[in-house]
């Protein structure tokens, strides 16, 4: 061969590995309960994908896959993304882990990320959010603002609420955070709580809410993604208070939304794409968002604030460094050995 044509084929094999370098990779979102729309946890993690298909633009080409039923779909609509040729597969939903697990297994060469559970597998990167923090800060300031008698809205009783999206231990992790959060201000204060068995159903989230105000509580934590609207419209229309979930939903009731435990579901999407465009994107790894790296957090209650006295915001900021430094230690339900123990504790009937 001539000198010419071996300077024309090593040209020729460069440009074909500039072109196949340059094939923008493709991740998918698989979208959770309550779907697009809810204003919540799915609606965040789609901000921080469409964050990362901007900043990346010509690197990454992303995608959302929705189901009307993902519970029962899920390993259909895991099986497909895999088969389609995704890079990366971020799932959301918690019920289909082990159609995640399986898939993985079947699909060596597609990297998946799993939210709010640890999943073993050397393509996998599992996503834990430590909400039992940002939800026991929450609760705390329910339990000073519930004997607040002065401010409209708030009853001589001292009964709180939580509503869930389903009874399950990963809303249960909320909901543990923030009896603790509230008992820890005053041990006898009571908290009503609450299933809707549905994350995409504002009536219904309405009606239990109506139903809980009516049993003496003046501020529910909603834990029910779009079911958790209709908490808010309740809160609303009687005059009581609502805690938004998962993104700062103050804006939803002006006034009547107390505050907003939030979920940074954005940011961890961002880091996983991040991770993937950088090829830093491990299998095998977990990682952790919460009080310390702003993983979790409480709105900024734009709205509310004046409810509180500056010694009451300080007491919330050191219920906050306490949990970061380690000194208040909020139980995540998900990883004691005897859940029913905790549950007696707190008087939650289980």
């Amino acid at each position: 061969m001539t000198l010419k044509r071996v300077l024309f084929a090593v040209g020729v094999l460069a440009l074909l590995g500039l072109v196949f370098a340059q094939q923008p990779l493709q991740v998918a979102l698989v979208i959770a309960q309550g779907g697009l729309g809810d204003l919540s946890y799915n609606d965040l993690a789609y901000s921080g994908l469409q964050r990362a298909a901007k900043d990346f633009a010509g690197k990454v080409v992303v995608r959302t896959v929705q189901s009307q039923d993902i519970v029962s779909q899920g390993e259909s609509v895991l099986r497909t993304a895999a088969k389609g040729g995704f890079d990366l597969v971020i799932n959301l939903e918690y019920s289909i882990a082990d159609a995640l697990r399986r898939v993985a297994t079947d699909y060596p060469n597609t990297k998946f990320a799993m939210f709010n559970l640890e999943l073993q597998g050397p393509n996998i990167t599992s996503v834990l959010f430590r909400e039992h923090e940002g939800s026991y800060l929450v609760g705390a300031l329910a339990a000073i603002a519930t004997v607040k008698t002065g401010v409209p809205g708030i009853n001589p009783q001292k009964v709180i609420g939580v509503i869930g999206g389903t009874k399950s231990p990963g809303i249960d992790k909320f909901i543990v955070g923030y009896v603790e959060g509230a008992k820890s201000i005053d041990p006898s204060i009571r908290v009503l709580v609450s299933y809707a068995n549905d994350f995409g159903d504002p009536a219904k989230g309405k009606e239990l809410a109506k139903a809980m105000f009516d049993q003496g509580a003046d501020i529910i934590y909603q834990v029910a993604g779009g079911t958790g609207q209709g908490v808010i419209e309740a809160a609303k229309e009687t005059g009581r208070f609502a805690i938004g979930v998962d993104s700062d939903q103050d804006y939803l009731a002006p006034g009547r939304v107390l505050t907003s435990m939030i979920k940074r579901a954005d940011t961890a999407v961002y880091q996983l794409v991040k991770r993937l465009v950088e090829g830093k994107l491990e299998g095998g790894v977990t990682l952790n968002f919460g009080l310390a790296n702003n993983g979790v957090g409480i709105s900024s209650m734009r709205y509310t604030r004046s409810i509180f006295t500056s010694t009451d915001l300080a007491r919330i900021d050191q219920i906050r460094r306490d949990i970061i430094s380690g000194k208040i230690k909020p139980t995540d339900i998900t990883t004691v050995p005897d859940p029913a123990a905790v549950y007696r504790r707190l008087g939650l009937g289980r």
